[in-house]
Parts: structure tokens; C-alpha cells; sequence
């Protein structure tokens, strides 16, 4: 489905080619119907101003909440795993199950990228994706929550997300989420703290990994193959 590659770009760093395709992301959100006509109201805040403001103020708007404040970041296992070394293996996994889904990822990119995920879905029927959308909706929603806080128009891609997922986020992981600290990317001091904060886990055995990562990635498998 497009309109899963269509919510990627609009997590994307924004560059030249996003601010000429905004008209036809406009006709793939209305052409296809998987988003309501209120998710697509949440949306036009974003497509509009990639459309009026000048593309250097769209990059450093992007940097500034995505690329600076830790409790924004993009990189869905950060936010369970943190830097752990469970993280770099739930990341191995991820990968090679794009791979097998035909979905190449250079060297510089990180499988737990939200707008690679995204990307990923794209490539699976609408049932299929809904239902592994739903399974990290707890950290969608914690950057939905977090988002709306500060008024920006981003968090109408990330309720656009959670209507899409078939399931809402569990309670528990998403209420530990929230108890995370959310930073101002202008307190550098703060900024700072927060990167250097002992790696986050959530389950009883911080040695065991994260459920919501195991489930995500036993849902993701591929069935086996019949003989």
C-alpha cells in the first residue's frame, strides 16, 4: 500500500524531492482510503507547510525534534532497548527479515527506523501491516502523546499511525514510556543527561530482552513453508 510509503516520506528527513511530491502524497491518501478523512485533516498541517515554508526551515524543524531530543527518536527499538546489546540483535532480526521480504537496507541505515518500518509495510498486504503496526503502538503513542504536547503538526502522522494499527498500545509499556523524561531540545544540559542515561529495558528480566520486541519481531516471521 502506498499510503505507508506516503507516512514514511512525511517522517523523512524533508529534502527537495518530498516538497515537489506533496500533491500526489495528497492524491495516495484520498486514492487509496486507508486513512479517514479526520486522519487526513490531522495530516494537512504538515503537507501545507512543506508546501509555504522554505525547505531549510522544514530540515533544521526536523533536526531539531527528531535528531536532538532522545524521547522523539525515530529508532523505535532505542526507545525500548536503549544502546543495549539487546538492541543490536533485535536489530539483526529485523533485518534479515526485510531482506527476505525483498526490502534492501544500506549500511547507513538502522532497521528500527520508523520510516523504514513504514517502508517495510508497504510491501505487505493492509491486514498484515495493521496488525504489525499495532505491535510497537506503545512507542507511537508515547511520540504521539509527546508530540501533541508540544503543538506539532508531526503528531498528526502519528495518530494517523495508531488509527492504522489493528490494536491499541499496551497500557503498562506505554505508561513506563511516559515516565521517561522528555527533554527540551534547547536545554543542552538536559540533552545531555538524557543521552547518558543507563539504556532502558522493560519486562521482568532486563537480561531477557523486551516482549513487545520479541512479539513484534515472532508476528513479523514468515510462516513456515508447507511440504
Amino acid at each position: 500500500m502506498l499510503t505507508y510509503r506516503v507516512l514514511s516520506r512525511l517522517l523523512s528527513y524533508p529534502g527537495a524531492k518530498t516538497v515537489a511530491a506533496v500533491g500526489e502524497m495528497r492524491a495516495v491518501l484520498e486514492g487509496e482510503g486507508l486513512v479517514s478523512s479526520s486522519d487526513r485533516k490531522a495530516l494537512e498541517p504538515l503537507l501545507a507547510d512543506l508546501e509555504s515554508k522554505e525547505l531549510l526551515d522544514l530540515q533544521e524543524r526536523y533536526v531539531l525534534l527528531f535528531d536532538r531530543s532522545r524521547s522523539l527518536s525515530l529508532h523505535l527499538f532505542e526507545h525500548v532497548h536503549g544502546e543495549s546489546r539487546d538492541r543490536g540483535q533485535a536489530m539483526v532480526n529485523l533485518g534479515e527479515l526485510y531482506a527476505e521480504h525483498g526490502l534492501e537496507v544500506s549500511d547507513r541505515e538502522l532497521p528500527d527506523y520508523l520510516p523504514l518500518f513504514l517502508e517495510f509495510l508497504s510491501l505487505l498486504p493492509p491486514r498484515d501491516a495493521a496488525e504489525l503496526l499495532a505491535e510497537p503502538a506503545h512507542v507511537v503513542d508515547a511520540l504521539h502523546r509527546r508530540l501533541l504536547k508540544r503543538e506539532s503538526c508531526y503528531a498528526g502522522v502519528f495518530g494517523t499511525l495508531l488509527s492504522l494499527a489493528a490494536g491499541k498500545a499496551d497500557d503498562e509499556a506505554l505508561t513506563a514510556l511516559l515516565q521517561e523524561p522528555d527533554t527540551d531540545p534547547d536545554d543542552r544540559e538536559a540533552l545531555d543527561r538524557a543521552w547518558e542515561e543507563t539504556a532502558v529495558t522493560f519486562g521482568p528480566d532486563p537480561h531477557a530482552g523486551c516482549p513487545q520486541t520479541r512479539d513484534l519481531l515472532a508476528r513479523m516471521a514468515p510462516p513456515p513453508a508447507r511440504s
